[in-house]
């Protein structure tokens, strides 16, 4: 049984960044450093650990957040290497759902990039502090100096640079540690080795520079290192470090490093400053659950004494053992054979084994505690975003939320033999990956697959194929459009059937009102008088979101509508929920009807960065796309950036067409940005297309 920890001696950290930023090669130094693994394994060469899919291997990214766990300076270190492509950046939101610590990599040469910034936004909805590691500091184009500009201008952190650069792209040799003044370098191949020496003569007037400048920023939170500082008193090391640690996990303040990962320097210092000033379990406020019994809000504090909290934020399919759930315990202790509740569905589930993951390997545990990371086997039931508790003290934690798939296209077996195992094996991707939809087409009885873009349904369709041995074919790339309403309208639905016995009634008038962009649904009842009786309310809001599931318009998904029940009828004796359920779904479509119904596309944030003699092309081939671009800028290097809010329709296909344009030279990023309504002649041409 592995020993266990003090919570204050323990980090649980996700490692997030923009694709090819290096995280995945980071890890491996990391845990080559902690003894986790006693060879490095790359990314190039298809053989990372953390890259464990063939999928990652064979494409050189990351794909599914690996968990790990490494030592270091007496401390457990719970690591996740999250993707850097959007399509999968559900692996990155539900990974900082349960963290407490980031470390954001960004290159040296691209410095800020999109999905940097989406990652950086998601931090800061969950409050999350973090450390920055500038890697790649030996790439032709580095730039130390204006990453740190771009984290303040763009990211709008209050970065702080605890190091700077010996030199920088071929002549990148080592770093000057600010809180230390002194100059560390990398002799030997593998990095394992660190040597301090005095600052170069060259660099001792920038090093006294930012030294100050570091001081002075810690003196601003610090009052007594106020004081001192106007004394004339140089703090010690360790003064700085507890003023920044503070500072890091009250204030928001970013601790800036530098190295190159892939040429094995910088990364020892980087987990010193992990474990300096990133938070225990111990240092982030307690979450909050609500008690299922009461409906009282309850604390879990971080303790192993305290009831069961628990949240299960991944769930995979595993071949030997079936269904593992990967849960981040909150408070409480979890024994093995231990019976649970999965809260949210009221089910009893018992442990059959707790496993401490190292990407795809594991080590089993007889007991795990308030603050760790495990993966369990037993909790068939439990899908991502449930809580597991005490049976008898049931609570449920806040549930992680997930962006709408923008993308569909139509799968079916290649032979009828496969049909019932293609079924079956989308619905347990389903549970895995919110982010991944499967419907019924109403029309053509298709099976139709949706998820976050081209490379999503990709993925899909060759884990369906090695994974669950499916062979399948799919259909072309479709978008998934959205109706909606322009103005308030209202109609009155009536269900009423009398041939002789019992029969059926119901009548209700619906307001329809439009809500802003990305507002949902919400029902309400404005009747009065008990004209609608009580019982018969849920029946109708069940009618109403039936038929928003295939709008009147064009059979897709109604959004951002508030509907109200304002008026209704009810017979004495032929009144029922059908009947009135009905009624609701029969008023909904024809006042939809009249609220000048409709279409919106999925628009898509895109970043192209291409070089100087191409950009006339590149910004040509994107208005012929029906681009809006705004503020280009120069890039690294002689290229430029071109941001551009395009809709998705006009994308498929677009990284072939990107190539041929500049020679294979130019790369783009896109990120679903917003649904916005289609031209009345484009409407016209889908509807009519259906």
């Amino acid at each position: 049984m592995a020993s266990r920890v003090a919570l204050d001696k323990t980090r649980n950290i996700g490692i997030a960044a923009h694709i090819d930023a290096g995280k995945t090669t980071t890890t491996e130094r990391i845990l080559y450093y902690t003894g986790r693994v006693h060879r490095m394994g790359e990314v190039d060469d298809g053989d990372a650990t953390m890259d464990w899919m063939p999928q990652e291997a064979e494409r050189g990214i990351t794909i599914m957040s690996a968990a790990t766990t490494s030592e270091w300076r007496g401390c457990r270190i719970n690591i996740i290497d999250t993707p850097g492509h959007v399509d999968f950046t559900v692996e990155v939101e539900r990974s900082l759902r349960v963290l407490d610590g980031m470390v954001g990599l960004l290159c040296a040469v691209g410095g800020v990039q999109p999905q940097s910034e989406t990652v950086w936004r998601q931090a800061d909805n969950y409050n999350i502090p973090r450390i920055v590691f500038v890697n790649k500091m030996d790439r032709t184009g580095a730039d130390f100096h204006d990453v740190l500009h771009q984290m303040r201008m763009r990211l709008n952190a209050n970065a702080l640079a605890l190091q700077i650069p010996i030199g920088s792209e071929e002549t990148f040799e080592g770093v000057i540690d600010l809180i230390e003044m002194e100059a560390i370098y990398w002799e030997d191949e593998l990095g394992a080795e660190s040597v301090r020496r005095e600052i170069p003569d060259q660099m001792r007037e920038r090093a006294e520079l930012f030294r100050e400048h570091l001081i002075v920023s810690l003196a601003d939170v610090e009052p007594e290192l106020e004081e001192k500082y106007y004394a004339g008193i140089e703090p010690t090391p360790d003064q700085m470090r507890a003023v920044l640690r503070r500072a890091t996990l009250e204030s928001g303040m970013v601790p800036v490093l530098c190295g190159s990962s892939l040429k094995n320097k910088g990364v020892q210092p980087l987990l010193d400053a992990v474990v300096d000033y990133l938070p225990s379990p111990l240092d982030v406020p307690p979450v909050e659950g609500i008690d299922t019994r009461s409906e009282a809000p309850v604390e879990c504090p971080p303790s192993p004494d305290a009831p069961l909290a628990g949240l299960v934020f991944k769930v995979v399919t595993d071949p030997f053992v079936g269904q593992l759930s990967y849960v981040r315990l909150y408070s409480g202790t979890i024994v093995r054979g231990q019976q649970v509740l999965i809260a949210d569905t009221k089910v009893k589930s018992r442990i059959a084994h707790i496993l401490r993951m190292h990407a795809d390997a594991r080590e089993t545990l007889e007991e795990a505690y308030a603050g760790d990371i495990v993966a369990i086997v037993g909790l068939g039931k439990a899908t991502t975003g449930d809580t597991i508790s005490q049976i008898d003290h049931p609570l449920v934690l806040e549930r992680i939320s997930f962006p709408e798939p923008v993308i569909s296209m139509a799968i079916e077996p290649k032979t009828t033999a496969d049909e019932g195992k293609l079924v079956e094996s989308l619905q347990r991707l389903v549970i895995e990956d919110p982010t991944f939809a499967v419907r019924t087409d109403r029309e053509t009885g298709q099976q139709i697959i949706s998820g976050m873009g081209e490379l999503h349904l990709e993925i899909i369709k060759d884990r369906l194929l090695r994974e669950f041995k499916v062979e399948a074919n799919v259909g072309k790339p479709q978008v998934s459009y959205k109706e909606t309403i322009s103005r308030e309208s209202r109609a009155r639905g009536r269900f009423i059937k009398q041939t002789g016995g019992s029969g059926q009634y119901g009548d209700v008038t619906l307001v329809l009102e439009p809500m802003p962009r990305g507002d949902g649904f919400v029902f309400e009842d404005r009747s009065k008088g008990g004209v609608v009786p009580r019982e018969f309310i849920p029946a109708v809001e069940a009618g109403v979101r039936e038929a928003m599931e295939a709008g009147p318009l064009a059979a897709y998904p109604v959004v951002d509508v508030r509907v109200a029940l304002i008026d209704g009828k009810t017979h004495e004796v032929d009144s029922s929920e059908i009947a009135f359920k009905l009624a609701a779904s029969t008023a909904f479509k024809d006042a939809f009807a009249a609220g000048e119904p409709l279409l919106l596309e999925p628009v898509m944030s895109v970043e192209v960065i291409t070089p100087d003699e191409y950009m006339g092309d590149v910004v040509n081939d994107l208005s012929a796309r029906r681009a809006e671009i705004s503020g280009m800028r120069a890039g690294a290097g002689a290229s430029q950036v071109i941001p551009a809010l395009v809709p998705l329709a006009t994308m498929f296909g677009y990284s072939t067409q990107l190539r041929s344009l500049t020679q294979g030279r130019a790369t783009y990023t896109m990120e679903p940005h917003s649904y916005r309504p289609l031209s009345i002649e484009r409407q016209r041409e889908i509807i009519g297309a259906k």
